[in-house]
C-alpha cells in the first residue's frame, strides 16, 4: 500500500506502513485520538496521513508501549514519523506557496527575522525621533507614542498581525478541504472538540500522562503547554483590551500596574516564560529516539521567539518610567513584529491544524455513535 497525493513524501510512505501494522495490532487504541480514528480506515491516502499526523499530540506513549519499536525489524516509530509528516503538511498547505520553503529553514528564518525586525524598529525610532526623545524618560498617558508614533506602531503591528492571521487561516482551510469529505459538524462535535483543545486531553497519554523523557509517565508537558497556551491567550486579551482603551475610550497606554491590560499581560507573560522555558528544558533532556531531528531547530526557534517576546514585554513594564523605556519599547516591538511574520511558517501552526483535526475527529465520533436510522 502506498500513499497517494500531491505531496506524498518518504515520511508519508513510512507513516502508511506503520499505520497498517498498528491497525492490525491495536494495542495502543486507548492512548489518544489517533488510534480510534485510524481504525476507521482500511487504506490510507496522503490526506488521511496528514489528518492523523496532525491529530497526534506527540505524547510518545505509543512508542514506549510498542512491541514493534526499534530495534525490532519493523522499526515502528510513530512519534518521529508523524512529526515529519506534520512538517511536510504545513509546507504543503502554506500560503503563499513560494514562502512554504521557509519551513525547511525555520530556525534560521526566525533568527534572521528577529534580528531584522528589531533593527527595523530601532532604526524607525531613531530616525523619526531625536536622540533626546529616544533616550529620555517619559511618563503619563501617551508616553510610548513619544518614542514611536502611534500611526507607525499601529500600521506595522496591525499589518503584520493581519497578514499572519490571513496566511494561517488559508493554510488551515487548505488542510481541512484536502482531508476529504467530513461528517456534519453539530453542536456536540463542536463542544467535544473545544473541550479537547482547551484541556489538551490527548496529551494525557490515556490518562497517565506523557512519556516526556523515558518510559515514565508525567503530566509535565501537558501543564507546560497549558501555561504557554493560556499565557499566549492572556497576552492577546491584554492587547485587545488595550486597543479598546486607547482607540474607543481615548485612554492611551501606558496603564496603571493594576489595570486590566497590565494584569492580563503580566500573567500572560509569566505563563509564556514558564511554558517556553519548561518545554525547551524537556526537549533538551528528552529521549532523542522518538524525536524528528530535522524539525527540532524550528521548534526551538519558535519557543525562543515566544520567550523573547514575553521577557521583553515584562522588561518594558519594569522600565517604562525610566530613560531605558525607548530602547525597551523598540526591542519589544521588534520581537513582536518578528513573531507575527514567523507565525505562519513556524510550528505555531500546529495549534490551528491540530484544532481542525480534533474537530474532524469529534464529528467522526459523533456520527459513529449515532444510532442507525430505523
Amino acid at each position: 500500500m502506498h500513499a497517494t497525493g500531491m505531496h506524498a513524501t518518504e515520511a508519508t510512505a513510512e507513516a502508511v506502513r506503520a499505520m497498517e501494522i498498528c491497525n492490525a495490532c491495536r494495542y495502543c487504541e486507548g492512548f489518544c485520538a489517533v488510534f480510534p480514528a485510524m481504525e476507521q480506515r482500511r487504506a490510507f491516502s496522503t490526506a488521511d496521513v496528514d489528518y492523523l499526523a496532525n491529530l497526534c499530540h506527540n505524547c510518545r506513549g505509543c512508542y514506549y508501549a510498542c512491541q514493534y519499536a526499534p530495534p525490532h525489524p519493523f522499526g515502528i516509530n510513530l512519534p518521529q514519523t508523524f512529526a515529519e509528516v506534520r512538517a511536510d503538511s504545513y509546507e504543503a498547505h502554506a500560503w503563499p506557496a513560494p514562502l512554504a520553503r521557509l519551513f525547511r529553514r525555520n530556525g534560521t528564518v526566525v533568527s534572521v527575522a528577529t534580528a531584522g525586525a528589531i533593527a527595523l524598529v530601532l532604526l524607525l525610532a531613531m530616525g523619526l525621533r531625536p536622540a533626546a526623545t529616544l533616550y529620555g524618560a517619559h511618563r503619563g498617558p501617551g508616553a510610548f507614542y513619544a518614542v514611536i508614533p502611534w500611526g507607525v506602531m499601529a500600521a506595522v503591528a496591525g499589518a503584520s498581525f493581519l497578514y499572519a492571521l490571513l496566511a494561517i487561516a488559508i493554510g488551515v482551510r487548505r488542510f481541512w478541504h484536502a482531508a476529504g469529505p467530513e461528517a456534519p459538524i453539530g453542536a456536540s462535535a463542536l463542544a467535544r472538540a473545544a473541550m479537547d483543545v482547551l484541556t489538551l486531553r490527548n496529551l494525557g497519554g490515556g490518562g497517565h500522562g506523557c512519556n516526556d523523557r523515558d518510559e515514565g509517565f508525567t503530566q509535565a508537558r501537558r501543564h507546560l503547554h497549558h501555561a504557554l497556551f493560556y499565557g499566549f491567550l492572556l497576552c492577546f486579551a491584554a492587547t485587545v483590551v488595550a486597543t479598546v482603551e486607547a482607540d474607543l475610550l481615548g485612554r492611551p497606554a501606558p496603564y496603571p500596574v493594576f489595570s486590566l491590560p497590565v494584569l492580563l499581560g503580566t500573567f500572560g507573560g509569566l505563563g509564556l516564560i514558564a511554558g517556553c522555558a519548561g518545554l525547551i528544558w524537556l526537549k533538551i533532556v528528552a529521549d532523542p529516539e522518538p524525536a524528528a531531528r530535522r524539525v527540532l531547530g524550528g521548534e526551538y526557534a519558535l519557543l525562543v521567539l515566544l520567550l523573547l517576546a514575553a521577557v521583553t514585554g515584562l522588561l518594558l513594564l519594569a522600565l517604562r518610567a525610566t530613560a531605558a523605556m525607548g530602547i525597551a519599547l523598540s526591542v519589544h516591538l521588534g520581537a513582536i513584529l518578528a513573531l507575527f511574520l514567523a507565525l505562519p511558517y513556524s510550528k505555531f501552526v500546529h495549534g490551528p491544524y491540530r484544532s481542525a483535526a480534533l474537530l474532524r475527529f469529534a464529528a467522526e465520533r459523533t456520527r459513529q455513535l449515532q444510532p442507525p436510522p430505523a
